[in-house]
């Protein structure tokens, strides 16, 4: 799976209340999670974020409580994937749970432009190629059990999958 999108920077030990605030925790509705995306730390970003965008981020990306809110928050406003230089375990595997792909790129990506820069990303081969300049950044791709999982839009539905191939 190849994705493509314009690219908003974050720093280190974001938290999962920075990424939804506890206030909005009375929903799980992804849209209107997604409505207050980032809002304590960037108040207009839920206003900027695409559908296709990426987010890239620091180390220990989605710290902080084990609320399965802040990926359906990130999923809900249409970013197609997170990148960061590493990820709190929960957040990881909540990401996962619900399809949302993330990659760990050890590499320094906070020198691009928020809202302007576009990165393509091949999951697949753990490839993310800035598209303005060409510049090569890697990360290690997901086993293909987690490839799938993902490209199912989740744990859920992988297991439906699963079981209904048994038939």
């Amino acid at each position: 799976m190849i994705l493509e999108g314009k690219i908003w920077v974050f720093g280190d030990n974001i938290d999962t209340d920075a990424i939804i605030a506890a206030r909005y925790l009375s929903t799980v509705d992804p849209q209107e999670l997604a409505g207050h995306l980032m809002e304590d730390i960037r108040p207009e970003f839920p206003q900027l974020v695409g559908p296709g965008d990426i987010l890239v981020a620091g180390s220990n990306f989605g710290c902080g409580s084990s609320r399965e809110h802040a990926p359906l928050a990130i999923k809900g406003a249409g970013i197609s994937c997170v990148i960061a230089r590493s990820f709190a375990r929960i957040f990881y595997r909540n990401s996962i749970n619900i399809g949302l792909p993330i990659l760990e790129c050890s590499d320094d990506l906070s020198g691009l432009r928020p809202g302007e820069d576009k990165l393509q990303v091949n999951l697949e081969q753990g490839l993310i190629i800035h598209v303005q300049s060409g510049r090569e950044y890697h990360a290690a791709p997901f086993p293909p059990f987690m490839q799938e999982i993902i490209g199912l839009g989740g744990l859920v539905e992988y297991v439906k999958a699963r079981l209904d191939s048994r038939d």
